[in-house]
């Protein structure tokens, strides 16, 4: 199997981060549209041997942060919600909390939100995480945990402040 041919079975995965990421289906496209050009431009950087998937979700992560930057716009304004892919027709109860699921998520800061979808939704390991953020693993579980307690205060309807023990 030719470098094209592994890099095209990770497309899937790519997309469904993407729009868990973006949580526009149009900006999401665009995005794995984007992680894939770059991917076969530079599939000479990528070592034989290594984490195809953990690279390319570095450049998608990569990308996606430098958008973030380039329009500053973009920041402060709720994206339109992402569709999941379900193999299952989701209940009204379903889709509500689907719905608020997302509306929590979309709360979360980039990085908070990043590390949770990675963990959560694509099964990476936290090592796979450090690897694709280029932060330490400490980093990542600290996002971790801070971004579930908030997720988790945000779906239960309490307040999503982190509360701070006062240490002596």
């Amino acid at each position: 199997m030719g470098n094209d041919e592994h890099i095209a079975t990770h497309i899937p995965q790519l997309r469904r981060y993407a729009r868990a990421l973006t949580g526009d289906y149009s900006a999401a496209e665009d995005l794995v549209q984007d992680t894939l050009e770059r991917a076969w431009k530079r599939i000479g950087l990528w070592r034989l041997g290594s984490d195809l998937r953990a690279w390319l979700f570095t450049i998608m992560h990569n990308l996606h942060v430098n958008q973030l930057k380039a329009d500053s716009r973009q920041q402060g304004q709720p994206p339109e919600q992402a569709t999941l892919d379900l193999s299952v027709r989701p209940t009204q109860e379903d889709r509500l909390e689907l719905r608020d699921l997302n509306k929590a998520l979309r709360r979360l800061s980039n990085e908070q939100r990043e590390v949770l979808l990675l963990v959560g939704l694509e099964q990476m390991s936290y090592e796979e995480v450090a690897k694709v953020l280029g932060i330490p693993i400490g980093t990542v579980m600290s996002r971790l945990s801070r971004g579930r307690d908030q997720l988790r205060a945000m779906m239960e309807g309490s307040s999503a402040a982190p509360q701070l023990k006062v240490i002596k």
